[in-house]
């Protein structure tokens, strides 16, 4: 592998609406360009899907549990939009031409690769 330096950009994909993506930025003060996909036509290519059993949980009923105790702030909906909370998201990293090589289709919604797993794609 060449020792240079590999541009990158990241990039959050949504399903959601202008609104509430414009929302979630500025809630969480994400930094990184999103792109809008109320189609989900990026979702279903990658293989990501919804699950009420693996979002609901007991593992996962734990740990927000674990942070609510914490006095952890999570980011807020606005209640004028509807939000599909069973969506799963996913982890993907891409070549200049396209080609996947690095891909962790999350089980639940806090499971994320580490970064030491995605780094070791590039």
């Amino acid at each position: 592998m060449n020792s240079s330096l590999i541009p990158l950009r990241v990039v959050v994909i949504s399903f959601g609406c202008q609104q509430g993506a414009l929302h979630w930025l500025e809630e969480t003060g994400c930094q990184y360009d999103m792109l809008l996909d109320p189609h989900r036509k990026t979702y279903s290519a990658f293989g990501l899907g919804a699950s009420l059993k693996k979002v609901l949980n007991f593992n996962n009923m734990l740990r927000y549990a674990e942070y609510v105790m914490d006095n952890m702030e999570f980011p807020r909906g606005l209640p004028s939009i509807e939000d599909d909370m069973f969506q799963l998201g996913g982890d993907f990293v891409l070549d200049e031409h396209g080609r996947v090589l690095f891909s962790h289709c999350c089980q639940s919604p806090i499971d994320r690769p580490s970064v030491e797993g995605v780094l070791a794609a590039l």
